[in-house]
C-alpha cells in the first residue's frame, strides 16, 4: 500500500517462521546527520509523499536508515513531528559523518536471512469482529436486526477497521464539524464514502456496520491517515480479510460455534495459517453476556507496506509481539442467548 501514516514508514519485513517465507529488506541501517537544505520536506511515505514536515535549512537530523542501496531517502529524526521518524530525499541536503553507505552496516539483512522476531514497531493494527457477539451487546444495530444464520458474518470474520499506529493517528486533515460528529456518534452526517462497485458490494458483505455507516467512520478516523482514498483503504483491507477468512482460523470458530474456545487454541491456528510466531501478534477481546465470557473481537498487529498482494503472514511476522486481553471464551451463534 501506499499510505499516509506513521504504519507505512517501513517497507514489509518478510519473516521465515514457519512458513519460510521470502525476505524482502526495505530499510538499510544508517548513521550520521543529515542536514538539511533550502525548500526540504520529509514525508511519512516515500510513494505518495504524504504529510509532509518542513526541514529547517542548515539543521543537522539524526539518520536511522536509508531506503536502498544506494540510498534516494533518508529516514531521519524530526523532533517534534508525530510520529518522529520521516523519509527524506537525499538530494535535498547532505549527510555528514558515519560510515560510508553499504559498510559498516553489519546489522542489515540480506535476503535470505531471518530477520530477529519483532523487530519493526506494529505499524496497523487490523480489527476483526465475530459479529454474532458483537450483536449480543448491540441487538439494536440495524446489522444485528437483519442478522441470519446463513449470512456471511454468521460464520465468517467481519470487518471492524485498519488501524494506522501509534493510536494517537487519527484524523487526519478531516474538519472540526465532522471530528464531532464523529465522536458523537452521528456518522449518518458523516461525508458518504465513495467507492467502485465491486469494492463497495465486498465490504457491504464483510463489514456488515455499514448498515450503520460504520465505514463513514473508519475512514474519518482511521483511513484518513492510511491513504488519500476510501478505495485504497478499503480495498487493501479487504484483501487482508480475505486472507483471514480463507485461514484455518476462521475455519476453527466456525467449527466451534456454542462452544469453548482457548486463546491457545487460537493461536497455534494462527501459527498453522500464517507461520510460527504469528500467534503472538493477535490479540483477543472477550464480553460478559449473561454470565457468559463470548469472544467479540481480535486485533492483529501488522508491520510492513500493504499491497492487496501482500502476504499477511510477512506483514504479521514482522510487527511488534502483544499479550491477549481474554484467555478464552464462547464461540457465539445468531440470535440472542
Amino acid at each position: 500500500m501506499r499510505l499516509v501514516s506513521f504504519s507505512k514508514i517501513f517497507g514489509v519485513l518478510a519473516v521465515a517462521l514457519g512458513l519460510a517465507a521470502p525476505f524482502a529488506a526495505a530499510e538499510v541501517p544508517l548513521d550520521g546527520s543529515f542536514v538539511a537544505g533550502q525548500n526540504c520536506s520529509a514525508f511519512q511515505s516515500i510513494k505518495k509523499q504524504s504529510n509532509p514536515v518542513p526541514l529547517n535549512a542548515g539543521t543537522s537530523y539524526q539518520i536511522v536508515a536509508g531506503n536502498k542501496e544506494p540510498a534516494s531517502h533518508f529516514l531521519i529524526l524530526v523532533p517534534g513531528a508525530s510520529p518522529e521518524r520521516r523519509w527524506a530525499p537525499v538530494d535535498c541536503g547532505t549527510r555528514s559523518g558515519g560510515a560510508p553507505m553499504g559498510e559498516g552496516n553489519t546489522s542489515a539483512q540480506k535476503p535470505g536471512k531471518q530477520a530477529p522476531s519483532g523487530g519493526q514497531p506494529t505499524q496497523n493494527v487490523l480489527a476483526v469482529s465475530w459479529q454474532p457477539a458483537f450483536c449480543e451487546t448491540k441487538p439494536d444495530k440495524v446489522e444485528c436486526r437483519t442478522q441470519t444464520v446463513d449470512r456471511f458474518d454468521a460464520s465468517n470474520f467481519t470487518l471492524h477497521g485498519l488501524w494506522p499506529q501509534p493510536r494517537r493517528m487519527a484524523y487526519c486533515n478531516v474538519g472540526k464539524s465532522d471530528i464531532g460528529n464523529d465522536k458523537d456518534g452521528r456518522w449518518d452526517q458523516l461525508p458518504e464514502i465513495s467507492l467502485e462497485p465491486p469494492t463497495r458490494a465486498e465490504l457491504d458483505k464483510v463489514m456488515p456496520g455499514t448498515q450503520s455507516q460504520l465505514e463513514r467512520h473508519e475512514w474519518t478516523k482511521h483511513g484518513t491517515c492510511y491513504s488519500q482514498t476510501p478505495e485504497e483503504y478499503f480495498g487493501e483491507a479487504l484483501a487482508l480479510m480475505r486472507a483471514l477468512n480463507g485461514s484455518a482460523v476462521r475455519e476453527l470458530f466456525a467449527s466451534r460455534v456454542g462452544q469453548q474456545l482457548t486463546f491457545d487454541e487460537i493461536r497455534k491456528a494462527f501459527d498453522q495459517s500464517f507461520g510460527e510466531g504469528a500467534g503472538l501478534r493477535v490479540r483477543m477481546q472477550c464480553a460478559r453476556n449473561n454470565g457468559k465470557l463470548i469472544i467479540s473481537e481480535l486485533t492483529i498487529g501488522l508491520s510492513g507496506d500493504i499491497t492487496p498482494e501482500t502476504s499477511l503472514a510477512n506483514l504479521m511476522a514482522a510487527a511488534t509481539p502483544t499479550k491477549t486481553e481474554c484467555p478464552g471464551g464462547l464461540v457465539d451463534a445468531v440470535g440472542q442467548q
